[in-house]
């Protein structure tokens, strides 16, 4: 559906476009980037003028490679900013190597005018580690929120579609750069004028800081029985001290052999291999994405031992947790 541009009200002093400055890291996503500027892009087309304009940078100032391979050439490298510029940080894979001392340098310098920073995808990452999200509140990406949780316990974590806290802003990656964007324009311009965005996007359901990133439990495992889903939100919730299969049945208010059955019935597996399988796919991922030793990564996924972890790993993954950590950097390095 389209709007009539001499349709959208433009409530402030739009003399002056703001400015957003993507500083695109190794290995960017580039839906994140793309749906990000595409918005600024239609918000110009449907307000009738220059409301918003960008440029990109980047480490070097050269050529960077997205994630699906497509290499952009960047406007400038990691130069001066004025105070009234956005910074929009766009990350993607293996987003701690593409974080840089340069980067963190130059971003700590930045934020210290006063800008406002935004990290979108993994991202949120870099911020972090740069100290500029101590106290406030954000996301990222749900595959990155175990090993990020992990490092910045000083950030309050949530899993939003995306946190707009103060002058700092993070998105969870994929679509959500479209919702924060959409929130920006309507605080500069109004609803009206993001709604047509939206409808130009043909994205019909804008969410809020308020929903989060991934599917329900229900439908993301393809059932849709409350007890069994209350259950798996539990094991969720309790990795680091699993709750054993009786005590997770009284809580829902059924016999542990009715659990079993349940278990058998929807997802053909018992509750402990359903809750073992959650705990090593949360190890995978903070051997993957953290220096956290493997002693460390047992004790944060319930295992008592390094030995009954690794037996576990193994017998799941068919390699031992040492040698994924060590296949993993040799593919970084390659």
């Amino acid at each position: 559906m389209s709007v009539s541009r001499s349709a959208i009200r433009i409530p402030l002093d739009t003399d002056k476009p703001k400015r957003f400055v993507f500083v695109l890291l190794d290995q960017f996503s580039l839906m994140c980037f793309a749906t990000a500027i595409d918005s600024l892009r239609i918000a110009n087309r449907m307000g009738g003028k220059a409301l918003y304009v960008w440029t990109t940078m980047g480490e070097g100032g050269d050529i960077v490679q997205c994630s699906a391979g497509s290499t952009f050439k960047l406007d400038h490298d990691l130069t001066d900013l004025t105070r009234d510029d956005v910074i929009m940080v766009c990350g993607g894979m293996d987003v701690q190597d593409a974080t840089t001392k340069k980067v963190l340098g130059w971003l700590r310098r930045e934020a210290r005018k006063g800008l406002v920073v935004g990290g979108l995808c993994t991202a949120a990452y870099t911020l972090a580690k740069a100290g500029l999200l101590d106290g406030k509140r954000a996301t990222i990406h749900w595959e990155n929120q175990d090993s990020f949780a992990e490092e910045f316990e000083e950030v309050d974590l949530t899993k939003s579609v995306f946190v707009v806290d103060g002058n700092r802003l993070t998105t969870a990656g994929g679509t959500s750069s479209i919702d924060l964007m959409l929130k920006l324009i309507a605080d500069d311009h109004g609803e009206e004028l993001a709604n047509a965005v939206a409808d130009q996007l043909i994205y019909s359901s804008i969410r809020t800081d308020q929903d989060t990133q991934r599917l329900s439990v229900p439908t993301r495992i393809g059932v849709r029985h409350p007890k069994l889903s209350q259950v798996i939100q539990m094991m969720e919730n309790n990795i680091e001290e699993p709750i054993s299969p009786s005590l997770l049945a009284k809580e829902v208010g059924m016999s542990t052999r009715q659990l079993e059955r349940l278990f058998r019935r929807y997802l053909n597996r018992s509750p402990k291999r359903y809750y073992m399988e959650l705990r090593l796919q949360k190890a995978r991922n903070l051997l993957m994405q953290t220096d956290m030793s493997v002693i460390n990564v047992a004790l944060a996924c319930g295992f008592a031992s390094p030995s009954h972890f690794s037996k576990c790993y193994r017998a799941h993954y068919e390699t031992t947790p040492y040698r994924e950590r060590g296949s993993h950097a040799a593919r970084l390095s390659i």
